[in-house]
């Protein structure tokens, strides 16, 4: 995928020498931003009971799993929960970052789903790539609405049995540990991964 975009932090870094003055930490902050962050992969996933990974290794819906998710649907509720890694690349040349939490926010093709908070303490050294495992569990009936045909329709993006890919985006906002205590990022991380055929 295309690069991802950054926020912009000329403001915002003027901003935290008023509120957190000293060159180490406002140096903390400008390092942060030296970090690229993506979403690396979509994976450990079940929707309405039926394993998507199998689904997105075979990139098709079987008669079997769509007749589950289509009575998942029709009761009301299609739970879908996976485990979406974000990757963090740390330059060779920057020093370690501590990343102490980060809120996020998932978009599945532009409609707004689930918040949370990834709390896991994590140091990201040097000209490493870490890993950033999180959870998410939503019920898609409750963003998408309980159309079965369309639920099979999104699911299928998902498997890579649609015509396009399913669009993920996470909005998210790092906490980083400074020498004057966690201080969050100054402006939100937009990153994007497409799940599905076209994906791949």
């Amino acid at each position: 995928p295309p690069p991802e975009p950054r926020a912009d932090f000329g403001h915002a870094i003027l901003g935290l020498l008023v509120l957190a003055p000293g060159c180490t930490t406002i140096q903390q902050i400008a390092n942060l931003r030296n970090i690229d962050f993506d979403l690396d992969r979509v994976s450990n996933g079940f929707v309405a009971g039926v394993d998507l990974d199998q689904l997105m290794q075979s990139r098709r819906i079987g008669v079997a799993d769509g007749a589950r998710i289509t009575a998942s649907a029709l009761r009301g509720e299609v739970p879908l929960r996976f485990t979406l890694f974000v990757g963090a690349d740390n330059p060779s040349d920057n020093p370690v970052a501590q990343l102490i939490e980060m809120d996020w926010t998932l978009f599945m093709d532009g409609t707004e789903t689930v918040s949370g908070v990834y709390n896991d303490v994590r140091e990201i050294a040097p000209g490493t790539r870490t890993l950033l495992p999180i959870g998410i569990e939503l019920d898609l009936v409750r963003f998408f609405g309980n159309n079965a045909g369309d639920i099979i329709d999104l699911v299928g993006d998902l498997a890579g049995d649609g015509s396009q890919p399913t669009i993920l985006r996470l909005e998210a906002q790092p906490t980083v540990r400074t020498s004057l205590g966690p201080i969050r990022y100054p402006g939100t991380i937009s990153i994007e991964f497409p799940v599905g055929d076209a994906a791949r």
